[in-house]
């Protein structure tokens, strides 16, 4: 399990993060804070395609200044970017920046969703990402969030006139955007989405603009911005004790597997928005001329009476004495007609009674999982911290229910416990959009409710029915997995239901390097106790499996059994699948359950196919021992293992001449000079080696935002550039066609370039100096060629090479071109 520590957080930010972290508590300034945003009635949504585009200023500026109900929509979950802090890529690392999106709204007072897109990878522009993504569902999704959420206003993070001038994703969310504020009350619009939510039209649309997007200050200083409205989002907040910039800049640093931990800034600074659509604000207000008082649904001007007074004369002391003004609000509320601003806010007055009156209220079940057709117990804790008359009259969680009738007096714990049986046909509550196979540019949605949601709805959750000061209502909470451990005292996880087995392959792709037969181990994981059953191997046509059915028994809930399965073969290159299956009481799983586990997220089980490729290749290489030095995070060990070289990993402390030593080749993993800040002392070892006969291959780093913590990098002249070819079909053009990686000990041909995955390579260099030989050239459409994906040079006696092609994601997906070239990178001939 990979642990982060994070720095410690003010405790008012920490609101609404995830299912699984502890329950808020919250002091008296922490109340009234909620009572400013619960008499404000309007909404505003910021719309960009990627996590960490979102601006958490003015995300936190709306939410806590201007007191807004504020959501950001990003139309992807960052699955094709990289991993700064862990070996998750694609849809694990999707999960990972989910939770992490989850975490900064926590903090800057948010809400999140998404669209079905999948971030398939970098684009150039906005034709390349809808070609792959389908445009109709992904503006359909835009329209169903707008409908719903019903935001006021809108506001784009991209310049949708200028497709071509960035990421093509970043260009189609504002694109995206901007039509869908045309549709959204068009009832011949998506017309099925009416069964769900109504049309709705927002006031006026903005676009997050800046100097940058001008190319200059200077030209920006220049343009005309009768248009433009300037906010100072530097604001502090004497309540809350911090700046606005301060929570924004908390916000942005959860992005820790993008690298986004920064110090926190304080005091004035602007912002600029652009009216797109709409009337233009008078002042700089961007909800003028919208009715944001309680007098905009009907019945409200007697709510907002009684809850501006409890506002204007709030008790800090003794909080609770309000509570016959907040139940009183709380009835009236129930007899509006608008259903929209009735359900947002009869939450947030449950919220705030539940705090004023010092109510403690949690459901624990005995284990973080249970499967269908399973039990499982629930332990109640209901504490009244106030002298407030509660009543716990019931408790409810699925179908079974608790009647204690009991009072809860002052500061006196009520414990009770359920036992509650799952019933057969609940769903698992793994990722809701990846239960389905998708496409590369779409994930697969069937149930269309939980479109636009972060997570999956939790199987269970206990209500609590209470009669306050002679009213009764519901109170919901999640059922929880309440824990501790020592190292890491009071911790917190969703409660989740799963199958009853879990069953996978360690290597998701195994590489059969010669006819050999190959021992395949599969692990079953009981996810319940005592289970029973047969697994069996499937597989491709041409492949063979020695007793490809076997049967198992696990008697204890989170024991695992390995069983071990003859692959051989074909005997010319090919590539297949295996499959196990898991047979228990008529029952097929073939799922694996993946565990994220981070400190800074709540924990994640990920159910994801089992399914493993296989793949025979005629493969030759020199050398036989490798040491590999981590950079962000790849699984480039693994697969060179998978054709036999022995790797071990450098410990960048301990690198000197004699631990260099006995290497045949050493690589240096995926921006290790961006993260490793030993390697800046170790730079000059590295480069002896290859200067005494070494073969050095380097992966990409990047030259921008994470710069380099070395000043020779290159034993001869070598820039880092942003060049990048995204299409993984580009053609690729041999331009050294006598050089030996080309030739030895693997032929490589252009097939060898066919079936790559994303992208062909990133950060290339674009300058370097004579010593180096450029090996291939490739380039996305209509853009020239980029000759600096492989960059080779002799240095004493050994080969120096500098590599920007995605290897990272090749190999893994078991390329076998990929793997061709990589074995001749590390097979480089050496002068003796």
């Amino acid at each position: 399990m990979r642990q982060l520590l994070v720095s410690c957080v003010i405790s008012l930010l920490c609101i609404n993060l995830g299912f699984s972290q502890a329950p808020k508590k919250n002091s008296s300034t922490e109340i009234y804070h909620s009572l400013q945003k619960l008499n404000f009635l309007g909404s505003a949504l910021y719309i960009a395609a990627h996590p960490d585009d979102e601006n958490t200023r003015l995300i936190s500026y709306l939410s806590n200044n201007v007191k807004a109900k504020t959501a950001y929509l990003s139309l992807t979950r960052g699955d094709g970017g990289q991993n700064l802090i862990g070996p998750e890529i694609r849809e694990q690392l999707g999960v990972l920046r989910t939770q992490e999106l989850l975490g900064a709204r926590s903090k800057d007072g948010g809400e999140q969703f998404f669209s079905r897109a999948n971030d398939f990878g970098y684009s150039k522009h906005p034709d390349e990402t809808l070609a792959i993504w389908n445009k109709e569902e992904v503006l359909g999704d835009v329209v169903q969030i707008i409908r719903q959420y019903k935001p006021d206003v809108i506001i784009n993070r991209f310049n949708h006139r200028t497709p071509g001038t960035t990421h093509g994703h970043h260009t189609t969310s504002a694109m995206l955007s901007v039509e869908a504020f045309d549709l959204v009350n068009d009832a011949n619009a998506y017309p099925e989405q009416l069964k769900l939510t109504e049309t709705w039209q927002p006031k006026r649309m903005f676009f997050n603009t800046s100097w940058w997007f001008y190319g200059s200050e200077e030209a920006f200083n220049k343009a005309d911005k009768s248009k433009l409205m300037k906010l100072d989002v530097g604001v502090f907040y004497p309540i809350l004790g911090v700046s606005n910039n301060e929570i924004a800049a908390l916000a942005s640093s959860q992005h820790l597997c993008q690298g986004f931990g920064r110090i926190s800034t304080r005091g004035s600074q602007d912002e600029y928005i652009e009216l797109l659509k709409g009337d233009m604000p008078k002042g700089d207000d961007i909800f003028e001329g919208i009715n944001t008082t309680w007098s905009r649904i009907d019945g409200g001007d007697a709510i907002g009476k009684i809850l501006n007074k409890v506002e204007e004369n709030f008790n800090f002391k003794n909080p609770s004495s309000h509570l016959p003004e907040l139940i009183e609000a709380y009835k009236l509320l129930q007899k509006s007609t608008d259903k929209h601003w009735k359900n947002i806010k009869s939450k947030e007055l449950e919220n705030i009674i539940t705090a004023v009156a010092g109510l403690y209220l949690e459901a624990n079940a005995n284990y973080t999982n249970s499967t269908p057709s399973g039990n499982f117990k629930v332990s109640i804790e209901a504490l009244n911290r106030s002298t407030a008359n509660i009543v716990l009259k019931s408790v409810n969680v699925g179908a079974t229910t608790l009647t204690p009738n009991i009072l809860l007096e002052n500061n006196t714990k009520q414990n009770l416990t359920l036992d509650v049986a799952v019933p057969a046909d609940t769903k698992y509550t793994s990722p809701y959009w990846l239960m389905e196979k998708g496409t590369l540019g779409m994930y697969t949605v069937k149930d269309k409710k939980l479109i636009g949601k972060p997570e999956t709805p939790r199987a269970f959750n206990a209500d609590f029915e209470l009669s306050i000061n002679n009213y009764t209502l519901t109170i919901t909470k999640p059922v929880v997995y309440h824990y501790s451990k020592p190292d890491k005292g009071e911790l917190y996880r969703p409660f989740e239901v799963l199958p009853e087995a879990s069953v996978g392959i360690k290597d998701k792709v195994i590489i059969f390097s010669d006819e050999s037969s190959k021992q395949i181990p599969v692990t079953v994981k009981a996810l319940a106790d005592d289970i029973s059953g047969e697994i069996e191997l499937t597989f491709s046509k041409g492949w063979k499996v020695v007793n490809a059915k076997q049967n198992f028994n696990i008697k204890k809930r989170g024991d695992s059994k390995t069983i071990t399965f003859t692959v051989t073969p074909p005997n010319s290159e090919s590539e297949g699948s295996i499959l196990p299956v898991v047979k228990i009481n008529g029952k097929e799983l073939n799922k694996e359950l993946v565990v994220i586990s981070y400190d800074h997220i709540p924990t994640q089980s990920v159910l994801l196919p089992s399914e493993a490729k296989v793949v025979r290749l005629d493969i030759k290489k020199t050398g036989k021992n490798i040491g590999y030095i981590t950079g962000a995070g790849d699984k480039i060990p693994e697969s060179l293992e998978q054709i036999g070289y022995n790797v071990s990993i450098i410990d960048p402390n301990n690198i000197n001449t004699a631990s260099l030593k006995g290497f045949d080749a050493i690589v240096v993993g995926i921006r290790a000079y961006n993260v490793v800040d030993q390697l800046k002392f170790k730079q000059h070892f590295l480069l002896d080696y290859v200067k005494n006969g070494g073969n050095l291959v380097i992966q990409y780093n990047t030259a921008g935002r994470s710069k380099l913590g070395v000043d020779n990098l290159a034993p001869y002249p070598l820039e880092l550039s942003r060049d990048r070819v995204t299409n993984e079909f580009a053609e690729v053009t041999i331009l050294a066609k006598d050089h030996p990686v080309v030739n030895t000990p693997n032929k490589i041909t252009p097939n060898d370039f066919n079936n790559w995955v994303q992208e062909r390579g990133l950060y290339f260099p674009n300058k370097w100096g004579k010593e180096f030989t450029p090996i291939l050239a490739m380039a996305d459409k209509g853009e020239e060629a980029k000759k600096g994906s492989i960059l080779i040079a002799a240095y004493g006696k050994g080969n120096y090479v500098y590599t920007g092609i995605s290897f990272f994601r090749e190999l893994p997906a078991g390329v076998p071109g990929a793997y061709k070239l990589f074995a001749n990178l590390l097979s480089l001939p050496k002068k003796k």
